[in-house]
């Protein structure tokens, strides 16, 4: 579902850097597409959003 998005020039997958650490993910194991992001630009991206997902 979420390779539909990245494939899509209009969508963007950011990813808790907070909530990856926690979970020991580490930025080269997540899917092409999406990136590590910090809580000021998910804040930024949620406000200017027309739509949001979130999993």
């Amino acid at each position: 579902m979420l390779r539909r998005v990245t494939n899509n020039a209009q969508g963007e997958v950011l990813l808790c850097g907070t909530c990856l650490d926690a979970r020991g993910i580490k930025d080269e194991e997540v899917m092409p597409g999406a990136r590590r992001s910090t809580m000021d630009e998910l804040a930024a991206a949620t406000v200017a959003a027309d739509k949001v997902l979130v999993f």
